[in-house]
């Protein structure tokens, strides 16, 4: 097919646009600065700069790349974030997540695109009642932190939008592995013990590595049903067993431990809700639906691995707990 990847220059696009093409896929590739279109056509890929807020630049770059696929990869995350102003930080993402959504939908519907795929996330937007581990059929969290209520509305928005329009939305794991966003972050706060253990601990991360992430969005560009899809590992854990894990894979001393109210000054609601109540979700309807098998079935496997220190993203910045 010819696929065109919206936001490839991303973590995911980066390593998405090489998997596609070695399925004999041709790939147009966008990208919101010309100098970064170099990188895209040395990875296979036709490179077109785009506006994805800008209706008539996104209908314009569909229309002339006439693709038989679209996958919408397009995020936006601030340089640092604040757990506190989450939403702000992911202001433009949430944009990107509503009208840049609305506008590649129109511009794919306008010519009769078959396929349509989408970014979504698993992880903190799940319910924090209940069982530990979500399903795509469980319902989202009806009461977020108040600093994360914009960026789920916006999650809620691109979901229900995508699906309706006949589309796959793809919930990705927290991501870690090569080009992720806070690779280089997270070890350092790790080995200067600044990411300590909140609590119990008790809030249920669900990672996948960045490749399995693109490899389960090639299974879904060729034959995936329309529909919601949870993109994680097979290992859904709680902080106080990842990231002590971490620690000791990275050499670093083991993670302080912290009690919850003291933790709360620092990071406020959503610093308390990422570390101790946030659900993990479950990959059996992508393995048994798409057909997919994540190389690194645990984030066990996939830190050791690693010969760059694993990152994650989105699903929680940078904190400032010290």
């Amino acid at each position: 097919m010819r696929v065109f990847v919206a936001g490839a220059g991303g973590a995911i696009g980066r390593r998405l646009v090489p998997q596609l093409i070695a399925h004999g896929h041709d790939v147009v590739a966008t990208t919101t600065s010309e100098a970064k279109t170099e990188a895209l056509r040395a990875l296979g890929a036709e490179a077109v700069v785009m506006d994805g807020l800008d209706a008539a630049s996104v209908g314009e770059a569909v229309a002339r790349s006439e693709p038989e696929a679209v996958v919408h990869e397009m995020t936006g995350l601030a340089a640092s974030l604040e757990l506190r102003r989450f939403d702000e930080g992911f202001a433009l993402t949430n944009e990107l997540r509503t009208k840049g959504t609305d506008h590649l939908l129109a511009a794919a519907d306008a010519i009769g695109v078959p396929r349509f795929v989408a970014q979504s996330f698993a992880g903190w937007p799940n319910a924090r009642c209940g069982a530990l581990v979500k399903s795509e059929t469980d319902e989202l969290d009806a009461s977020p932190p108040r600093a994360q209520r914009e960026s789920l509305a916006a999650i809620r928005y691109l979901e229900r939008t995508v699906v309706d329009d006949g589309g796959v939305v793809l919930r990705y794991g927290s991501l870690y592995g090569p080009g992720t966003s806070l690779a280089d972050e997270y070890p350092a706060l790790i080995r200067r013990r600044k990411l300590p253990v909140v609590g119990g601990g008790g809030g249920v991360w669900s990672f996948v590595h960045v490749d399995d992430a693109a490899s389960a969005t090639v299974a879904a560009v060729e034959y995936g049903a329309p529909g919601i899809y949870n993109i994680v590992d097979d290992e859904p854990a709680p902080v106080r067993e990842w990231l002590p894990y971490l620690a000791a894979w990275l050499g670093a001393k083991p993670p302080r431990r912290v009690p919850a109210w003291l933790a709360r000054f620092a990071d406020g609601e959503v610093g308390i809700s990422l570390m101790t109540q946030v659900r993990g979700s479950s990959n059996a309807k992508a393995r048994r639906q798409l057909g997919w098998e994540p190389r690194f079935p645990s984030w066990r496997e996939g830190f050791r691995d690693n010969a760059a220190a694993p990152g994650v993203t989105e699903a929680a910045p940078v904190s400032s707990l010290e």
